[in-house]
């Protein structure tokens, strides 16, 4: 074969094996040697952890009351579940609606200048007082029994991080239900890796902590659900996932979901610099998951890239075939716009119309090394907010 031809075969495996194969290979580890995990879901209510919520917010007036409810609600003892919310110098109605709910038992309110999440974490963490600390935001809420769901994995010391299962609720459209899928698949991969040692991160939604294991944030930090419970990993502790411990979040549209992968993908970037022990493979037991499920997808949009190049070299007629294929891809991801929902070419324009928009994504990501992280911190737009804020 010639050169060209062997990087378009390297290119297409390495493909495949990021998207399926180490994915796949994961699934079977787990089903082989999966660790233990104890749990006890039926603790007295006396002898339960004390949990403190905190929920940062920045403008999310529409979200805060139902958000709050729903915390409030839990199947968790109200003497032992207290909430802090921090407005991030929030310009629309969320200050009167947390200070209305600040005036009950349990909720505490703290009001902020505008400085990003990170920052207001770091202003929360000393003021909970906790044996665990659960991080959860605004939009998405929560099933009643999620708390004690988390908590319950805390009863094996082994555990310092467990996160909760993100959800989407059914969406009208082929692209919000591309990004269900996605979502779907994204928490079976953090299922197995979990059930082997450790997720690589956390859902940034809704996961808890134990407080001994809290660190302040470093500054502008884009992904503290995955810096901090990294830092439990790196430090001996397991990070694991309950699939049943449920948060809810609404329809996005794929160029909402393209604006949020280029922040957690520049996030990415960013944790490299701050979390060098990462890429050390005697410092990090996780290091090859990190490399096939974070580095790789990071440099997908570039192998990408160098197999269309390679194409164009291909000997007479693959080069015709391999460039082909690729137009009727790519153009099928470009077209999907167009296409009507529920028709059948709509069934294979959305899937790929996804993909290419979440590759693209991490292509962009790289404007973090020439932009202001918090540049990258967009407002997510959905689709619609049901009047009773309920779960499906």
């Amino acid at each position: 074969m010639t050169l060209a031809a062997w990087i378009v075969v390297v290119c297409a495996v390495l493909v495949l094996w990021t998207l399926f194969g180490f994915p796949l290979l994961l699934a079977w580890r787990a089903s082989r040697s999966a660790m233990p995990l104890t749990r006890v879901i039926d603790a007295a209510d006396g002898s339960l952890p004390t949990v403190t919520a905190i929920i940062p917010v920045h403008n999310g007036e529409r979200f805060l009351a139902a958000k709050l409810t729903s915390v409030l609600a839990s199947d968790y003892p109200a003497s032992r579940l207290d909430v802090i919310v921090l407005s991030d110098g929030s310009t629309d109605g969320t200050d009167a609606i947390a200070t209305d709910f600040a005036t009950r038992d349990r909720v505490r309110f703290v009001r902020l200048p505008k400085g990003g999440k990170a920052a207001a974490l770091t202003v929360a963490f000393p003021m909970a007082q906790s044996d665990i600390v659960l991080l959860t935001d605004v939009r998405q809420l929560l099933d009643a029994d999620c708390a004690r769901r988390l908590v319950s994995h805390f009863a094996d010391p082994h555990i310092g991080v467990v996160s909760g299962t993100l959800r989407i609720r059914s969406g009208e459209t082929a692209g919000e239900a591309s990004t269900g899928l996605y979502w779907r698949y994204e928490s079976w991969i953090r299922a197995n890796l979990g059930r082997i040692d450790s997720v690589l991160g956390a859902t940034g939604p809704i996961y808890a902590i134990r407080r001994s294991l809290v660190r302040a944030l470093p500054a502008s930090c884009i992904l503290d659900d995955m810096w901090l419970p990294m830092q439990a990993v790196l430090g001996g502790s397991r990070a694991v996932l309950d699939p049943a411990a449920i948060a809810w979040d609404y329809p996005t549209s794929l160029n909402s979901e393209f604006t949020r992968k280029v922040r957690t993908q520049a996030g990415l970037y960013q944790l490299l610099r701050l979390e060098p022990r990462l890429l050390d493979p005697m410092r990090n037991r996780l290091f090859w998951s990190f490399l096939n499920l974070k580095i790789a997808r990071l440099l997908l949009s570039h192998v990408l890239i160098l197999a269309g190049v390679a194409s164009a070299f291909l000997p007479m007629p693959w080069r015709v075939y391999a460039l082909a294929a690729q137009a009727l891809f790519y153009g099928l991801a470009l077209l999907d716009r167009f296409v009507a929902n529920g028709s059948s070419l709509k069934r294979i324009s959305a899937p790929i119309s996804a993909f290419v928009t979440l590759v693209g994504a991490a292509f962009c990501a790289q404007a973090i090394f020439f932009r202001d992280p918090a540049s990258l911190w967009k407002t997510t737009t959905v689709r619609e907010l049901p009047s009773a804020g309920s779960p499906p």
